[in-house]
C-alpha cells in the first residue's frame, strides 16, 4: 500500500478519490463511482471529501517533505 498523499496526475477535483484509489489499489474511477453512491445516502460525505483534501498533502510536496 501506498502513503496518501493526492496525485499530480488523475485529479478530477482534489485528488481524493484517486489518492483513495491508489492506496487501496482499485481504479479511480471504481472509487469516484462509489463516492457518488454514498451522496445517495444522508451523511456529511461532502464535508468528509473536503477534510480529506484539506489533509491529504499534494504529491509533489509530499516528495519534498521526505
Amino acid at each position: 500500500m501506498s502513503s496518501l498523499a493526492r496525485p499530480t496526475n488523475g485529479r478530477m477535483i482534489g485528488g481524493v478519490c484517486a489518492a483513495l484509489a491508489r492506496r487501496f489499489g482499485t481504479s479511480a474511477t471504481t472509487m469516484r463511482v462509489i463516492f457518488l453512491l454514498s451522496c445517495l445516502l444522508p451523511g456529511p460525505q461532502f464535508l468528509l471529501y473536503i477534510a480529506l483534501w484539506i489533509m491529504f498533502p499534494s504529491e509533489d510536496k509530499a516528495r519534498t517533505a521526505w
